[in-house]
């Protein structure tokens, strides 16, 4: 049963000519499938509406082959060819009684034209914004023009798909509409330049545009960014106020947030939920028309105050909405401890950025709703009586068994250690990453409901345990270990000095309490999270820092999660100093022998010790030994044992939750074929192969 205290979440709201079931809303975010994948697109959706989601949106759909944005796979409704994808999205959408948003945008000088070949527009001459060699050229007058007929038929299109809600967007640095609207892109001296009023005009051109080809039977959103935290050179809260009154009562719905993406959808290393409401609050005081704001939202206490003390009306969501396609229903049934809460990971991001299918940390079931028919909520139950022993409680570990109990079977999860959770219990202790162990919680959670799942500590097995235990499937999922030795992606043998050194660490050593005295090299060969969480963790305990990388940058593979540049900013905050592209030669009478990677210069840096951030070692001695001894299986019952996770090949933890999950819903089922997965084909036509002159 409900909470009445959160009553207020499930009263519906009318946004313009439709109304919303409840205050929850999915607004857009990307996915890595859009127009190419458009059955997997459709599934994922739908399994958010199932969710009890009242509106579902779309990712940004450009409007028109000049604003392309490949390689990145979006939605598109260029001409009336595209509207059957995004009409399929709608038909999942409509059928659990959820509204479906479209969020046209044209990316200007943000934009790419890779695929389309069109050459770039903006409010004035500027380059490409994410590096291509190409320029965009100043918008005339005839091109304003076009672009807001491009924006208009698509609208029109987007209706005659059956979407109920139309956006215009102008957030993230991501669209026309924005740039008119930043001085230091909108140099114009004609009536859309200038002032705040002349540089405002193409918006409510276009909203107004959208409302009379429309309005009549869908809700007009704007998308609007109130805050760009950079200063003058962006657009300020004080400005946005003056742009939201001139507006104020245009739209529908008022979706705000702070640009660019990486400010939006802020890892919660770096901020905590609900951290975007002093840069809107003040929009809702501005309009009578409906407010909805995002903040990683998983507390319905939270969104509760958020909407009683008037800073929103709707609770927006991506990240949550992807870790837990659920959360509403949860809510409205009193299951509040049963909702998958996000981590601000932002692995799902990464999909976007690395253009593949969006995956999550929390949900192994996003992105597999099509492809692998995986439902976030059911699963199938078990096929047999067999008894499985799970051995590793990380975080394949618990998935396993969280699973495997749901299906049904008699599981028994033995873990070596004292405490629970494996390398998510560990990690969660670096600075900024409590809110991981939500991956450990959430599954622990379930598990403790389960009267067929059990849990040993304490429990270090041999080979022997393991076949007199009696269990028919085996599943080692005992983890991974760093390297002391050096050996990664820039070493193929042992960097000289590492082996056998006291004053040599690894991020294991740093995460179980063994700090290092003295100065320290962090020596980053990693690329992602793990260098960065450590050097901060070695500098609040009171260390000298220097973070060494062969590769040209810190961090660099945090780009695709928006953590890099707030690694940046953090690390100048805390006077981490960085030396990148240098490798290490030797490390010997208390100093490292270093090597410019591109000049092979030399140079010498003192330190006490240094923490090696190379590669990982699976902890698979168990396994092995139990594979030396199948001749033995037969006679103790057991049928299968697999390593799934870390002790198969190190990863990130969602590869290992994924891993967990799938060999939970793939015990005794047939197996599915070499390609385990739908997939989508585009068959051309006979006739599209023929030659001209055929």
């Amino acid at each position: 049963m409900r909470d009445p205290r959160y009553d207020i979440l499930f009263t519906p709201m009318r946004i313009g000519p439709v109304t919303a079931k409840n205050r929850f809303f999915q607004v857009p975010h990307c996915n890595g499938m859009g127009h190419a994948m458009p059955l997997a697109h459709a599934a994922m959706r739908e399994a958010k509406a199932e969710g009890g989601w009242a509106v579902i949106s779309t990712e940004e759909c450009e409007i028109h082959p000049s604003g392309d944005v490949s390689p990145y796979v979006e939605a598109r409704l260029w001409d009336d060819r595209d509207i059957p994808a995004l009409a399929l999205m709608c038909d999942k959408v409509h059928a659990h009684g959820a509204l479906a948003a479209v969020e046209l945008t044209h990316n200007g000088p943000t934009a790419s034209n890779l695929y389309s070949r069109e050459v770039l527009i903006a409010p004035s001459h500027q380059p490409s914004k994410y590096g291509y060699p190409a320029q965009a050229r100043a918008m005339d007058r005839r091109d304003i023009a076009n672009y807001r007929r491009w924006h208009r038929d698509a609208a029109l299109r987007g209706m005659r798909a059956g979407m109920d809600i139309v956006y215009v967007y102008a957030a993230h640095d991501l669209s026309l509409a924005m740039h008119f609207l930043q001085r230091r892109r909108n140099h114009r001296t004609d009536e859309y330049g200038g002032t705040l009023e002349n540089r405002v005009r193409l918006l409510r051109e276009v909203l107004e545009d959208t409302k009379e080809a429309v309005g009549h039977r869908c809700a007009v959103a704007i998308r609007f960014a109130t805050e760009e935290l950079l200063g003058p050179a962006g657009v300020e809260r004080a400005e946005a106020q003056d742009i939201v009154g001139m507006l104020a009562e245009i739209p529908d719905l008022w979706d705000v947030n702070v640009a660019a993406w990486y400010n939006d959808s802020v890892p919660s290393r770096f901020a905590p939920e609900g951290a975007q409401e002093p840069f809107i609050d003040f929009v809702k005081k501005t309009t009578s028309k409906p407010v909805v704001g995002v903040g990683r939202f998983t507390s319905p206490d939270t969104m509760v105050s958020q909407i009683r003390r008037g800073v929103i009306d709707f609770i927006g969501a991506a990240r949550p909405s992807i870790a837990d396609p659920f959360l509403p229903k949860k809510i409205e049934e009193g299951r509040i401890d049963d909702i998958r809460e996000c981590i601000g990971c932002n692995i799902c991001v990464s999909g976007d950025n690395t253009i593949t299918p969006i995956r999550c940390t929390q949900n192994p079931t996003m992105g597999e709703e099509w492809r692998r028919d995986w439902h976030p909520e059911t699963i199938a139950p078990a096929k047999s009586a067999a008894k499985v022993l799970v051995i590793g409680s990380g975080p394949a570990g618990l998935e396993a068994a969280r699973a495997l109990g749901q299906r049904g079977y008699e599981v028994h999860l033995a873990e070596a250690r004292r405490e629970l959770g494996g390398r998510v219990t560990r990690e969660a202790r670096l600075p900024g990453l409590a809110e991981w162990a939500r991956v450990r919680d959430w599954r622990l959670g379930q598990i403790r409901k389960m009267q067929n799942v059990a849990t040993y500590l304490d429990s270090a097995l041999t080979a022997q345990d393991v076949l007199d235990f009696g269990a028919e499937h085996v599943i080692v999922a005992t983890g991974c270990h760093w390297r002391r030795d050096g050996v990664g992606r820039s070493h193929g043998e042992p960097i000289p000095g590492f082996i056998d050194n006291a004053a040599v660490f690894t991020p294991d050593d740093i995460m179980d309490g063994r700090m290092p005295d003295g100065p320290v090299a962090i020596y980053d060969d990693d690329y992602f999270y793990t260098g960065s969480t450590i050097a901060e963790a070695l500098r609040r305990a009171g260390r000298e820092v220097v973070y060494v990388t062969p590769d040209d940058t810190v961090a660099s593979w945090s780009a695709n999660t928006l953590e890099y540049r707030h690694i940046q900013w953090r690390m100048a905050e805390l006077g981490i100093e960085q030396i990148v592209s240098h490798d290490i030669r030797a490390f010997a009478d208390g100093a490292l022998d270093l090597r410019q990677v591109w000049n092979g210069r030399r140079r010498r840096l003192d330190c006490a010790a240094v923490v090696a951030i190379t590669s990982r070692l699976p902890d698979d001695a168990l396994y092995h030994a139990l594979a030396a001894r199948e001749a033995e299986w037969a006679d103790t019952g057991l049928r299968t044992a697999t390593r799934i996770g870390d002790a198969l090949a190190p990863g990130l933890i969602a590869h290992a939750v994924y891993a967990g999950h799938r060999i939970a819903r793939e015990l005794d089922e047939a197996p599915t074929g070499e390609v385990p997965f739908k997939r989508h084909f585009h068959t051309p036509r006979e006739s599209d192969l023929l030659r001209p002159d055929a």
